[in-house]
């Protein structure tokens, strides 16, 4: 653990370490409104417990929000239990940044990690329970066993977090068209358009699969897919292990612009190039189905997106794909221990892909001068009823 003095710290007061290159994502509140799907990790050994009628009239004793349950020793909200987990299970350390003894309630829980870890130990939050409550690998391995990144196996699971989103996809990776797997093939503009348009519409009738997700409110539905789209689309392109060839693209690209200059031209070769990257690095990591289904869920469930009315819930959905990613990760590859940390570095960099060149490079040839935007909202009020002006989805 590294120590050193911050600004409006304290000197000796060590600093959150133990994450790869820092990119942890922080705690998220939970409003207790939504008890979602469990996932490994949630063990009613004694040290953590489900939801009951109990718990649900029993305040979290760290913050003060509603409780989900008995976790590590005390009743506490899912927020508070993955904070406590998390902070023991990597022996992560924080630094306050004031007087060690900053309010530590349901809305300010996330400002001072120290003061949240400390007020944990001193009601009563038990170290030695989190050790207790981790399963053996070989215990829970089966759970998510994956053939070829073929669906769930194991019954038992189909109840589960990851199971929901894997059963929200709208149809399989395969239907995108069998020229999305031969990443030798050189396909043509219309196969290009048409691929693009399966992909956004597939991204927009999995989140509205999911369960949980047609509870938020439709501003709020519509905020955030219309912000994470284009990364949306750019996991499901190296999910299909789309071919990304310069020419057709550029063509695509000047269809409308005609003639293009060699400085639009240079231009639109170097985002291309970016998106090819995005895609190859997530291709090399070899993400598995589940993998993906949990990391696009991290991504569509953020509080970046302007003028949400809920956010608290859509903290809680991110920090529950987060944590049931990590505890995928953990029993289905236990050899690659820093595969969690690195999965969570793509995140950053796929927004380094321009949703606007997306639009230019991929549907300017469908929609022309539409923006996105719109035909996002259009699907998602629609549904199933909507249909592109170039093709049919089925």
């Amino acid at each position: 653990v590294e120590k050193h003095g911050g600004s409006g710290g304290h000197p000796g007061d060590p600093v959150l370490s133990g994450v790869p290159g820092g990119a942890a994502v922080s705690a998220r509140r939970h409003d207790g409104t939504h008890e979602l799907g469990s996932f490994p990790g949630d063990i009613p050994d004694g040290c953590s417990g489900s939801t009951s009628t109990q718990s649900q009239q029993i305040e979290c004793i760290v913050c003060g929000d509603k409780s989900s349950g008995k976790h590590y020793g005390q009743f506490t909200c899912e927020g508070c239990k993955s904070f406590f987990k998390r902070s023991v299970r990597r022996n992560l350390s924080y630094t306050c940044r004031a007087n060690r003894n900053c309010p530590v309630d349901q809305h300010h829980r996330n400002q001072c990690q120290y003061c949240r870890l400390k007020k944990c130990l001193k009601v009563g939050m038990r170290r030695e329970a989190v050790q207790r409550g981790r399963l053996p690998t070989q215990s829970y391995h089966g759970q998510f066993a994956l053939t070829n990144g073929d669906p769930l196996q194991c019954h038992s699971y189909l109840s589960g977090y990851i199971s929901l989103l894997l059963r929200a996809e709208p149809y399989p990776t395969s239907r995108f068209g069998s020229q999305c797997l031969q990443s030798n093939n050189l396909m043509g503009i219309e196969n290009i358009c048409e691929l693009a348009a399966r992909m956004l519409f597939s991204a927009v009738e999995w989140a509205r699969n999911i369960p949980f997700f047609p509870d938020l409110q439709v501003p709020d539905q519509v905020a955030l897919l219309r912000l994470t789209w284009s990364e949306l689309f750019v996991l499901n392109a190296a999910q299909c292990s789309m071919p990304v060839h310069v020419a057709p693209l550029l063509a695509a690209a000047g269809l409308h612009a005609s003639p293009m200059s060699a400085d639009r031209v240079v231009a639109f070769m170097d985002h291309i190039r970016v998106f090819q990257e995005q895609v190859e690095k997530l291709k090399v990591l070899q993400v598995d189905s589940a993998e993906y289904s949990c990391v696009k869920a991290i991504v569509l469930f953020t509080t970046d997106a302007c003028g949400l009315s809920d956010v608290a819930h859509v903290e809680s959905l991110q920090e529950k794909s987060q944590c049931a990613l990590e505890e995928y990760v953990r029993s289905q590859y236990p050899n690659q221990p820093n595969r969690f940390g690195k999965l969570l570095l793509r995140l950053p960099s796929l927004r380094t892909v321009s949703s606007s060149v997306i639009e230019q490079l991929f549907f300017v040839r469908l929609v022309g001068k539409t923006p996105i935007e719109t035909l996002i909202r259009d699907m998602l009020l629609s549904g199933s009823s909507f249909s592109w002006p170039y093709m049919p989805i089925q």
